[in-house]
């Protein structure tokens, strides 16, 4: 048994990566930023699990908390990261690129090796693309920090509680009778589901050999964001026609919704980002973790309830 700090403990990726290490048998100190997200932390788990929880109060943006959250730990599990910002990038590159680097400092300093990192499949160091350079130079960060790290990249992630495709589900709730999907609709995923994902981070922590790597992870197969959209539809229950809708007039209002701070379903940045495929190795998964991962078709039943009452996934 390892005792594992993760940070980001209390977002989408963290609500399952705790079950899948507290049923392994690892002890997990929990990341938080408030008492708010502790509680939120230990409200989703089974009561059998919660002991083997301890919540530690910090910020990888704020350096000065790290080394406490550090102390007596074996390794390590990156997940805070943000996929877009009001402020062109600035704030990504302050969570994403620097947070990193804090966290990097802190565990060089307290002597905590051990590092399994989240980056993001399909991201490249272009300055116009805000999220995907603060992700792949947090990415090289992590790589040239000396530490024994482990770098994983997965493609687009569902499973309840997940952020793109209950955008789309709700979409497709205000639609009327129409969905549209920006351009031609053709930009490629490979979806992963988000407990395939857990086991690979736990794989990565109990297996030495994944040191030094970084592995491209998706799901089975490639979807493009129209038959996602059509799919989501299937999961929904609901008849939508899908409409192609060009990209300058998205960027347009989602352009306007920013400049004044008002929710829009995509950021201009992540426009900017569809123009590159978001695809790995269809073997992926199998050549590195030894296991197959679940297909996505079927599975998204869960997008008929809002995201605030689909929940974690069961414990087995």
């Amino acid at each position: 048994m390892s005792t594992i700090l993760v940070t980001g403990a209390s977002g989408f990726v963290g609500s399952h990566l705790l079950p899948e290490l507290l049923g392994a048998g690892h002890r997990v100190v929990a990341l938080v930023r408030s008492s708010g997200a502790g509680d939120k932390v230990t409200r989703r788990l089974p009561a059998a699990l919660v002991a083997n929880v301890e919540l530690r109060t910090g910020d990888v943006d704020r350096p000065a908390t790290l080394p406490a959250a550090l102390a007596g730990v074996d390794a390590v599990v990156h997940l805070v990261a943000i996929p877009r910002d009001w402020n062109g990038g600035k704030q990504l590159l302050e969570v994403n690129l620097d947070g990193t680097r804090n966290l990097i400092g802190a565990m060089q300093t307290s002597g905590v090796r051990r590092l399994v990192h989240l980056g993001a499949l399909g991201v490249v160091d272009r300055e116009e693309l805000h999220y995907a350079k603060s992700k792949a130079r947090a990415e090289r960060a992590v790589m040239e920090s000396g530490l024994d790290w482990t770098v994983l990249k997965p493609s687009l992630l569902f499973g309840p509680g997940d952020g793109f495709f209950n955008i789309v589900a709700d979409l497709v709730r205000l639609s009327p009778g129409i969905v549209p999907v920006p351009g031609d609709g053709k930009s490629r995923f490979q979806p992963l589901h988000v407990g395939d994902l857990a086991l690979c981070l736990r794989l990565s922590l109990e297996r030495p050999e994944t040191v030094g790597h970084a592995f491209e992870l998706g799901g089975p197969r490639t979807w493009t964001y129209r038959e996602i959209t059509a799919e989501v539809c299937r999961g929904m229950g609901r008849r939508r026609a899908i409409i192609p809708m060009p990209v300058p007039l998205i960027k347009l209002v989602a352009g306007a919704a920013e400049a004044v701070h008002l929710p829009f379903p995509v950021a201009t940045d992540q426009l900017r980002q569809l123009a590159l495929d978001n695809v790995g190795p269809l073997d992926g998964v199998h050549s590195a973790f030894g296991f197959i991962p679940r297909r996505m078709e079927g599975e998204l039943q869960y997008l008929r309830r809002r995201k605030a009452q689909q929940g974690p996934m069961p414990v087995a």
